[in-house]
């Protein structure tokens, strides 16, 4: 099977964030400041994208706004011919800095959400006054005009505001609106009890994305991750290992997908040493799980091969100890049953305290 181009690449610009999120997908383990590249290295590696085929280019982090050079980051992208989108909590941005990054040609703007009133996004944050901060944002967002998407991140603790969410897109004005259940990795899986949704919630859960995309029908884009834990088939996580994205992390390794580095026998390239092209074509971490080849049964001789591709590599590795193994969420998995149980398991420990993210050394305060 040829290996198409990527369309989309994830620029981790730092590690770097306000925000203490106990579900940051960031690695445990993060990239210092002292390891990020400059500004040069991360122009370079644009232009290589968009020689590569990448169409889209997501400035994410940590919080890309602790960036002090975001805006001729934005200018370089720009100059490399990609749509760009800045994935941001809001923190660190002020109203001249968005008029900054509009002048420099910014596409595209997502604000996360952490709760849909102050007492939850400040306590899921980690961070007291982001809420109010983050509401500011969304205003000067709105009056300089930017397309707006908002990413509502929801496990058991806020998947009751989720109604109050898909409002506010719609006051916010966004086109666009994620409902993100948390996905347990990073951060995530050291929280799995105090954030793993309920059957129950991962149900309701549905039924409101449902009929929201009814009502909202050509008034707002509603993506959705359900709490797959729960569900009876896998995500078809990247669209397929090494088929449609790359990510680029602070430290220039690059990963097939945001959760690759859970994989310990995997090895990355680094830009630093070797080009895109090279890498997404013959990197040994973007060759091992592609295609259909790598499988076992019972994905080697299943329907859903080509669907889900097995589902996710790095979710098997956590659960099954095997990244080569069926996603467990998989109702064909050996392994689907007893996951389902575990899932109840972490849903039942109400009390359990958050374990919030850990802020890497050497954090400077966002750049205004």
């Amino acid at each position: 099977m040829s290996t198409p181009p990527p369309i989309a690449m994830l620029a981790e610009l730092t590690h770097r964030c306000p925000l203490s999120c106990p579900y940051c997908s960031n690695p445990v383990e993060m990239a210092r400041q002292d390891q990020e590249l400059d500004t040069a290295t991360w122009a370079r590696v644009f232009r290589e994208a968009a020689d590569l085929g990448v169409l889209q280019l997501h400035l994410s982090g940590g919080e890309p706004a602790s960036r002090r050079d975001l805006v001729d980051l934005v200018i370089a992208a720009r100059d490399a011919g990609l749509y760009t989108n800045l994935i941001t909590s809001g923190i660190g941005l002020t109203q001249k800095r968005l008029a900054e990054l509009d002048a420099a040609g910014l596409d595209h703007v997502q604000l996360s959400l952490q709760g849909t009133n102050p007492e939850m996004a400040d306590e899921i944050g980690g961070y007291k006054g982001g809420f109010k901060r983050k509401m500011q944002v969304a205003e000067w967002i709105g009056d300089i005009g930017f397309p707006l998407t908002l990413n509502a991140v929801l496990h058991r603790r806020n998947l009751h505001q989720l109604p109050r969410a898909l409002e506010m897109a719609q006051e916010m004005g966004a086109r666009r609106i994620e409902v993100a259940t948390v996905q347990f990795h990073g951060w995530a899986l050291k929280n799995r009890d105090a954030l793993m949704p309920t059957r129950d919630q991962a149900v309701e859960a549905t039924k409101i994305v449902t009929q929201a995309r009814k009502a909202l029908k050509g008034r707002l884009v509603i993506d959705y991750v359900p709490a797959d834990y729960h569900e009876d088939y896998p995500k078809r996580c990247m669209g397929g290992w090494g088929t449609s994205g790359l990510n680029v992390i602070p430290d220039g390794q690059v990963l097939p997908c945001h959760a690759a580095q859970s994989i310990p026998h995997l090895t990355f390239d680094r830009v630093q040493d070797a080009s895109l092209h090279d890498i997404w074509y013959k990197g040994a971490a973007f060759n091992a799980y592609r295609g259909t080849d790598w499988m076992a049964d019972p994905c080697k001789t299943c329907e859903r091969k080509t669907i889900d591709f097995g589902g996710c590599r790095c979710q098997a590795m956590a659960i099954v100890g095997d990244a080569s193994a069926t996603d467990p969420v998989c109702i064909k998995s050996p392994h689907h049953g007893a996951l389902q149980a575990q899932a109840d398991t972490h849903a039942a420990q109400e009390d359990a305290p958050l374990t919030y993210r850990v802020a890497p050394p050497k954090q400077s305060e966002p750049a205004e």
